[in-house]
């Protein structure tokens, strides 16, 4: 409550929904989003203020969760954002067949479980900055994401950058403070 006198947005992580329906009841021009586990409220309404679009891409469907709130953190903090979803090292096909919008990024930011290959991959598909987000989803051994992380942190691309197990808040915030004008 003392926020909204302060901010023009606020958003909430990590929220399960009977703690939403509680913030829902104060505040019933707020959003919950399931899928991103996020409340956003709009105060007021937000500029954009990105000099491109950041792209958010997934490696399986089990990422998009965590790619979901790196998209509602970007877009709250006023940029464009756009998504690619199920586009993994396992079928880098799918991947290809986007080369126009990967181009196209001024940021993107690639998510993914599993032993964490995506990140490598599109980083050298571009000259951008790819944010990393290793997820804590897969099977194997995955170890709770540490997996991925290792991966992400010995890339051998040089335009990686990761962020913490499944903080698409963080990945969302970073490409936005890279993305403005």
């Amino acid at each position: 409550d003392r926020m909204k006198d302060q901010e023009n947005i606020i958003l909430v992580t990590r929220i399960d929904p009977e703690k939403a329906d509680v913030v829902l009841s104060q505040f019933p021009k707020a959003v919950y989003h399931s899928d991103a586990r996020m409340v956003v409220l709009k105060i007021r309404p937000v500029v954009n203020r990105g000099r491109g679009t950041i792209l958010i891409i997934t490696a399986g469907t089990s990422d998009i969760p965590v790619a979901k709130e790196a998209y509602l953190t970007a877009e709250a903090m006023g940029n464009t954002v756009d998504t690619i979803f199920d586009v993994g090292v396992s079928g880098i096909h799918r991947l290809l067949n986007h080369h126009k919008a990967i181009d196209q990024a001024n940021v993107l930011i690639v998510v993914a479980g599993m032993e964490g290959a995506l990140p490598s991959v599109v980083a050298g598909m571009v000259d951008r900055p790819v944010i990393a987000v290793p997820t804590s989803v897969g099977y194997g051994v995955n170890l709770g994401g540490l997996t991925a992380l290792f991966a992400m942190l010995n890339s051998c691309s040089s335009n990686v950058a990761v962020v913490n197990i499944d903080n698409g808040f963080g990945a969302g915030y970073m490409a936005s403070a890279i993305n403005r004008e």
